[in-house]
């Protein structure tokens, strides 16, 4: 039996052995937060990352390739792991998706489209960005930021300081920030990919994202009346990223849909949340391909089923009770204790029709309080 080393301990790597179990791969999960919430595996804690720790040496003698569920690990950690042993997807990847100062010009080197950008290390670069750009601007931490956090929507250039203040000036110290257009587009796509170390790939339908306070709330895919040529771009603009970084294993590239065509946001170099439905949609889930492929199996069919939508369950659990009695319903919980702004577990639904999943995806959501509205997909037939 073969035994996965995942660096991080939270729902990502609880969903990756569930789905690695009937492989016959075993796992050992390395955690550096200190509250791992997995809730099954072999756990070692280290939340100095310390490369010296005799316990990370054990870790490593105990498994036989090592992955991550979370990118915003120190890269001193996992150079130091891939100098040991096999690590998937590469340092390089993480290196790159950690700084989306790095992601960005990576993008421009390999011709995918992204919004204009400054790159600002004080309050008065800000201001001169906020003024080349026009408002409003994105404000964002080249590091560290995620599900909203680090971010600052810039309305009027009198809030250049505000956003310095709130995002610049952090308890670590001063903040390097990139000030990005906004743009203007029509819904979210996301696209997940899985590279071989053979080099075979396999990508998923595209799926259309919902967010609410920068947090993703619903994932429908395939995304709706998606133009093929749009689709075929998505395709080539993750391939190419994956090849450019030697990247084995799942990467998800999330785009968004405009009038003039496809505009890259960010990349995850991991699975990831928009591809939850994968679990009950596809005869291979995103965390199955993703141990596939670093661990030298087949690549599996990634087709969608049907019409199928991810709901996230954000903050509190809601009556799961009676979301457990709908036939339709298929419920996923992480074992955490409910707090503002977290994920608490993911339900999927699938459907014969988009009518038909879109009225069962407002019933679901009508049990959970605190969310958004769902509307359907964003992107009207044409």
């Amino acid at each position: 039996m073969k035994k996965i080393g995942v660096l991080g301990a939270g729902q990502l790597g609880r969903m990756l052995a569930l789905s690695g179990y009937p492989l016959e791969l075993d796992f050992h999960f390395y955690d550096t937060s200190g509250k791992p919430s997995v809730g099954l595996g072999d756990i070692t804690i280290d939340t100095k990352a310390d490369i010296e720790n005799p316990a990370l040496a054990a870790f490593l003698n105990d498994v036989d390739v090592v992955t991550y569920e979370f990118e915003h690990i120190p890269l001193e950690l996992t150079q130091h792991i891939e100098s040991q042993t096999d690590l998937f997807p590469p340092s390089r990847s993480i290196k790159v998706c950690q700084n989306r100062a790095e992601e960005k010009a990576l993008f421009t080197k390999l011709g995918i489209p992204t919004p204009k950008y400054h790159i600002v290390n004080n309050a008065k670069e800000l201001k001169a960005a906020v003024e080349d750009l026009g408002c409003p601007v994105v404000a964002k931490t080249t590091t560290e930021g995620y599900d909203g956090k680090g971010q600052f929507v810039i309305r009027s250039i009198e809030q250049c300081s505000e956003a310095w203040d709130s995002i610049g000036n952090s308890p670590k110290g001063k903040m390097t920030l990139i000030a990005e257009e906004f743009v203007d587009f029509k819904r979210e796509l996301s696209v997940i990919a899985a590279r071989s170390k053979n080099d075979d790939m396999v990508v998923y339908p595209l799926a259309e994202n919902s967010h609410h306070e920068g947090i993703l709330r619903y994932s429908i895919a395939p995304a709706p009346h998606l133009n093929k040529e749009i689709s075929d771009q998505a395709v080539t603009y993750v391939k190419e990223l994956m090849h450019e970084l030697g990247h084995v294993g799942i990467l998800t590239l999330e785009l968004f849909e405009t009038k003039n065509g496809l505009v890259a946001n960010e990349m995850a170099p991991r699975v990831h949340n928009s591809g939850h439905w994968t679990i009950e949609g596809c005869a291979s889930s995103q965390f199955e391909n993703h141990l596939r492929a670093i661990c030298g199996l087949p690549l599996g069919n990634t087709d969608a089923y049907s019409p199928t939508c991810m709901i996230n369950i954000i903050a509190v659990k809601g009556d799961i009770e009676s979301i457990m009695s709908l036939p339709y319903a298929h419920v996923h919980l992480y074992g955490k204790e409910e707090r503002a702004g977290r994920k608490l577990g993911h339900i999927t639904v699938k459907a014969d029709t988009l009518e038909e999943l879109n009225w069962r995806v407002q019933n679901i959501a009508s049990f959970l309080p605190g969310n958004p509205d769902f509307e359907g997909s964003k992107n009207e037939k044409n």
